[in-house]
């Protein structure tokens, strides 16, 4: 576990985000062989269905998860401050509440199945395949959960490099499963489904085993610790975020039904297989801002607010300088990555996903600096903020810009309102750190702090 408190902020950060990275950039090679797999041996609607479904089922998870980050904030906050007891506490907290909520979901999400796939207008001739695929996922919801939650609440702790074990380790589960599911055993786009059910199952039970014998966190199902005051906290900060996360799913299935307008399958799949690229290249922005949201929130939980501009200028510059070398890969090199992702698609597909690839690659670096300032708010217990401007970015710029534009350009109208909304959610960032009211909306109350362990109070500090 990393004290981010202490120590040259730039090697800390680097420490804690390359097995995250490492972990990032696994998982989503795990999405491009389930991508390549399923392309080349279901076809070009298969592929489909997984994309018409896949908003869809993170529109029913992100809304919890984001909560659940509101629980690691405070984790991170409590374990700053070096009060254990609190962490602990928070930790049980989190888990009572993932595992009942994960039951909720699974039931609503298995009764709306039809009208969530009609509400993104999945094509008649892929309805099918995206149904099957989206109610046995569905019902795995809660490994899913589990994977998430117990990686969330190690990092929240400074420990980066246990997740990215279990993660390379559910990766190469899932991806066996899937060689032995699809090509092998023809199960078709179940055996993807399933696939990735066993593993995360699998997963998650060999995690929860491993870390009843940590020694912070000792994980159990234990009802009587549910700590109601934390869960208040908890909401406070996740339930902005929590709605942030259901604003960017709905978002996507908002711009999944401007695609779907179209009624064109090689559109969907254009729009399905390069959606997984751009996953893989946005992998160190969402890295980076995860890692400085750990560090603000041990060190606004530590009052130690001098060391957030460090951490900061140190998660920029890395964090930009891979994006700029992610950019001219996939400018340069959009066919060919779209070729090696279906290479039997029609040259409709390539030529699409390629204008996605070049469109959305000139501006990674707007993302990169969008997310970690967004971190920063996070991190310090500041949610309601980035909400707004992910409601703003998203709803009043993005999907008017895609649903307008795309009756005038076509299907390019929808690749540019992406970028349009980075542009927007970027300023918007960049101001609110300016102005600095996000430097009081820490959790920790003042007869909770560790005095020993202040070097400033945030009144007598400025960044």
């Amino acid at each position: 576990m990393l004290d981010f408190t202490k120590g040259n902020a730039w090697k800390l950060l680097l420490q804690f985000s390359a097995p995250m990275f490492i972990g990032n950039i696994l998982m989503q090679f795990y999405h491009v062989a389930d991508t390549y797999i399923v392309g080349n041996f279901l076809g070009t609607k298969a592929l489909a269905a997984v994309g018409a479904s896949g908003p869809v089922i993170f529109a029913l998870v992100s809304f919890i998860i984001g909560i659940a980050i509101g629980c690691t904030i405070i984790i991170s906050q409590y374990f700053g401050n070096k009060n254990i007891e609190k962490v602990r506490r928070a930790i049980d907290t989190v888990i009572v509440f993932v595992i009942v909520a994960a039951m909720l979901i699974m039931l609503v999400g298995m009764l709306m199945c039809d009208p969530l796939l009609r509400l993104v207008k999945t094509p008649d001739d892929v309805m099918e395949g995206a149904r099957v695929f989206y109610q046995i996922i569905v019902i795995g919801i809660l490994p899913l959960f589990g994977i998430n939650v117990l990686s969330a609440i190690l990092r929240g702790l400074g420990d980066s490099k246990t997740p990215l074990y279990y993660m390379i380790a559910s990766s190469l589960l899932n991806l066996l499963l899937l060689v032995l599911f699809v090509p092998f055993l023809h199960w078709g786009i179940a055996g993807a489904a399933w696939a990735t059910i066993f593993a995360q199952l699998l997963t998650v039970v060999v995690m929860i085993v491993q870390l009843r014998k940590h020694e912070i966190i000792r994980i159990a199902f234990r009802p009587k610790n549910f700590d109601f005051d934390i869960f208040r906290q908890s909401v406070r900060i996740g339930l902005p975020n929590g709605i942030q996360q259901a604003l960017v799913a709905i978002g996507m299935m908002a711009l999944l039904s401007i695609v779907n307008d179209f009624k064109d399958s090689n559109l969907l799949a254009a729009y399905s297989i390069a959606g997984r690229i751009d996953s893989l290249a946005s992998a160190p922005a969402m890295t980076f801002s995860v890692a400085i949201a750990a560090f603000v929130g041990q060190n606004v939980g530590a009052r130690k607010l001098q060391r957030v501009s460090e951490g900061l200028s140190a998660a920029l510059f890395i964090s930009s300088g891979l994006s700029v070398a992610i950019s001219l890969v996939m400018i340069l090199f959009r066919y060919e990555i779209m070729r090696w992702f279906a290479t039997d698609a029609a040259p409709e597909v390539i030529e699409l996903g390629s204008r996605y690839l070049l469109i959305i690659g000139m501006f990674y670096t707007v993302f990169s600096v969008m997310f970690v300032f967004n971190g920063v708010m996070r991190g310090a217990g500041d949610t309601l903020v980035p909400m707004f401007i992910t409601l703003l970015s998203l709803w009043l710029v993005r999907v008017p810009f895609a649903s307008v534009m795309s009756g005038h350009i076509g299907p390019d109208g929808v690749w540019w309102s992406i970028p349009a909304g980075w542009c927007v959610g970027m300023i918007c960032a960049v101001v609110y750190y300016r102005i600095g009211r996000w430097k009081n909306k820490g959790v920790i109350r003042p007869e909770e702090l560790n005095m020993e362990d202040i070097d400033m109070r945030p009144d007598k500090i400025g960044i």
